[in-house]
């Protein structure tokens, strides 16, 4: 029998691969943190908010998911995520590593690493590949993800 945190992140990861952006959030403490090399570091509501702009922006979009651990407090996975970047219509697959800290059966700390460069490459093309790998242009894509997040959040307050 595997471990409530193992079962926890599967159940985020299969309602990922359904599109199912309420079951994930459900995962979250209120107070999680989320990290990646794209977004930055996240809180609370913004964790939350995250996945379902990029659960409702997902375009040809696949997720397989596996090396799933996890004990009392600390979980790991690995995924592989296939989808079209709305904004260039190219596509991507980014194969993302996730770390996970728990607390009372829900993810208060969530971080993901990837290479942002390789991201950048497939998402951007040419200007990628030339580019990807400055740090103002990896903070430039941080602060257009940041933006994206907080136009949808406007929205979504205001809707």
């Amino acid at each position: 029998m595997s471990h409530p945190n193992t079962e926890l992140i599967e159940r985020f990861y299969t309602a990922f691969q359904r599109r199912d952006a309420e079951t994930m959030v459900a995962c979250y403490a209120d107070d999680a943190v989320f990290s990646d090399p794209a977004f930055g570091e996240l809180r609370g509501e913004e964790v939350r908010d995250m996945w379902r702009l990029l659960v409702a922006r997902a375009q040809d979009f696949s997720l397989t998911f596996e090396g799933v651990d996890a004990d009392d407090t600390n979980g790991r996975a690995h995924w592989t995520a296939s989808y079209v970047f709305s904004q260039t219509g190219r596509p991507v697959v980014n194969r993302i590593d996730a770390r996970f800290v728990f607390h009372d059966g829900r993810i208060v700390e969530h971080r993901d690493t990837f290479d942002l460069w390789s991201w950048m490459r497939q998402a951007m093309g040419v200007r990628g590949t030339l580019l990807g790998w400055s740090p103002l242009v990896q903070r430039a894509i941080r602060t257009q993800a940041r933006r994206g997040l907080d136009l949808y959040r406007r929205r979504q307050r205001s809707a």
